[in-house]
């Protein structure tokens, strides 16, 4: 599916947030230090985050909004310092329970991978769970309200 398609999906079947603007999406840079690629910008453009599948309080796929992206070792442990993980991955989507998918912005131009990351075994254990952003949001519509890679004996097919 396109972008453009799978916002539609989004649109239609799920629990979008009203749009970024241009502005916000320039502070967000200006703050993280690095740009969104194509398809999160596509995405903040259409929705600043939503929820897949069941709105919140019961949503398992939360995409955060632009404000609440962080890096993943504050997120995690609480504190901006490499002795708690790298300073190159950001929380993407907080799938409850200690389970995030990030974003590795470390190449420095997108598209980004996402990671797999779970609080308990933060940052030694993170695993590539789609090439893209793009890839991230088709392999999770498709799957149903199940976090598609917990199933998944390895890192996705490319």
């Amino acid at each position: 599916m396109t972008m453009d398609e799978l916002l539609g999906e989004l649109s239609r079947a799920h629990h979008p947030h009203p749009p970024a603007t241009s502005a916000e999406i320039a502070e967000f840079e200006s703050r993280v230090g690095w740009k969104l690629d194509d398809a999160l910008r596509a995405f903040y453009l259409h929705c600043n985050g939503a929820e897949l599948f069941e709105p919140l309080p019961d949503a398992r796929y939360i995409i955060l909004p632009l404000a609440k992206i962080r890096r993943a070792r504050v997120a995690i442990f609480g504190r901006d310092e490499d002795s708690a993980g790298p300073p190159d991955l950001w929380t993407l989507v907080d799938a409850q329970d200690g389970e995030w998918a990030l974003l590795d912005t470390s190449a420095g131009s997108g598209p980004y991978p996402l990671l797999d990351a779970w609080h308990e075994t933060f940052p030694n254990r993170c695993r590539p769970i789609a090439t893209s952003f793009r890839e991230f949001l088709a392999r999770a519509l498709a799957g149903g309200d199940q976090l598609y890679w917990l199933n998944e004996d390895g890192p996705p097919e490319s």
